[in-house]
């Protein structure tokens, strides 16, 4: 067990052009090596680049359905119980299911083929808020295990 304190949750501050903090937030995991002005860039010019693919004059909208779509519900965890390993279903708590629904749309876009970062974005995005694509399999898998798993859920901490 831990013997300090808990450190304290950072403030983070709204991002400049929307004033949303879930924006901010999102900026923050994007960034690389501490360049949050690159990461402000990317994350803005796919904002751009979904307006004029989609002709609508609130790409942010489509940003926070992709989120949305994104956000895992269940999840899988490891408890060993008699020396054997259960994969136990637990709800998600909801700082982590943003976290995840973030990390997943971010390393997704990494990995999807296009020129820039922010075009990868942009198509990423896109295709979650329609709930297709890569971001939203990983969802259904998780909540596949889950479903699979869920004989165990009396095995809960």
């Amino acid at each position: 067990m831990a013997r300090r304190r808990r450190p304290e949750k950072r403030l983070i501050l709204p991002d400049p052009r929307f004033g949303d903090l879930v924006i901010s937030k999102f900026i923050n995991n994007l960034m690389m090596k501490g360049k949050k002005s690159i990461a402000e860039t990317i994350f803005y010019d796919s904002l751009e680049i979904i307006s004029s693919k989609l002709k609508t004059d609130a790409p942010e909208e489509i940003f926070k359905k992709a989120l949305e779509n994104a956000t895992p519900m269940l999840e899988v965890r490891s408890r060993r119980i008699g020396g054997s390993t259960y994969q136990v279903p637990i709800e998600v708590n909801p700082k982590r299911k943003q976290a995840l629904a973030m990390r997943w749309l971010i390393d997704f876009s990494r990995l999807g083929n296009g020129k820039s970062m922010a075009i990868k974005l942009a198509n990423e995005l896109i295709s979650a808020s329609k709930n297709e694509g890569p971001t939203i399999e990983k969802k259904k898998n998780t909540h596949k295990m889950a479903e699979a798993n869920k004989a165990f859920a009396h095995f809960r901490v």
